[in-house]
This record gives structure tokens, C-alpha cells and sequence, in this order.
């Protein structure tokens, strides 16, 4: 099993979401997250309220995929996320050792998804 952490913008999570639904990742978790990266510092005005941008609103998802869908996960990402412009975000992947389902008590992969 793998975590995949996706950081992108928050105007492309429901873009996300439907596209891994489309592709049967159904469960995972999100929160908002800011942060700093490699966007220049701009600061300017809109009706007369600042805007600073040196921090920089996200959206962070978290997935645990079976291996057999670690591939088609990180695709969907990469092609659902993509703006072409600097801020997209990042992917990462971690090995995840075990995981339970608290309900039943599965482990593993089984774990993972309900059986139909």
C-alpha cells in the first residue's frame, strides 16, 4: 500500500475529487492548507482591502491506494491538477505499512475497500 499527499490549488479540488471518483478512488481525506513556495511576494489592493500573497491557500489531499492503483492515481492527479502555471503543487508518496478497518477488523489491502 502507498499515501500519496497531494498539495494543489483550491480551485482545482473539485476538478480532483470527480476525477478520482471516475477512476474508483472513493475514500480520502482533505484539509485546507497554507503555506509558502516558489510564487513571487505580490502585494496589491482590491477595493480597498489589501491582498498579500506571501502565503499561499491549498488544499491537501491524502490517499492510501493499493500498489495496482498507485500509478493510475498519481496520473489522474498530475492531469486533473495541472494548470501549466507556477503553484500547481506537489505529489508525494510514502510506503504505508499496514492499515484496519476499525468496524471489522480487516487489515491490509482488504482494508482498504468495502466488498460488494
Amino acid at each position: 500500500m502507498k499515501k500519496i499527499e497531494a498539495i494543489i490549488r483550491v480551485s482545482k479540488f473539485q476538478e480532483v475529487k470527480e476525477a478520482l471518483h471516475a477512476i474508483d478512488i472513493d475514500f480520502f481525506s482533505y484539509w485546507d492548507t497554507t503555506g509558502v513556495g516558489n510564487e513571487k511576494k505580490r502585494r496589491g489592493s482590491y477595493r480597498g482591502t489589501s491582498d498579500d500573497t506571501e502565503f499561499i491557500s491549498r488544499r491537501t489531499l491524502s490517499i492510501v491506494v493499493r500498489d495496482i492503483n498507485l500509478q493510475k492515481t498519481i496520473d489522474c492527479l498530475l492531469k486533473t491538477a495541472y494548470t501549466g502555471k507556477v503553484g500547481d503543487g506537489k505529489i508525494f508518496v510514502y510506503d504505508c505499512e499496514e492499515s484496519y478497518r476499525i468496524r471489522t477488523g480487516e487489515r491490509g489491502d482488504e482494508s482498504l475497500y468495502i466488498k460488494e
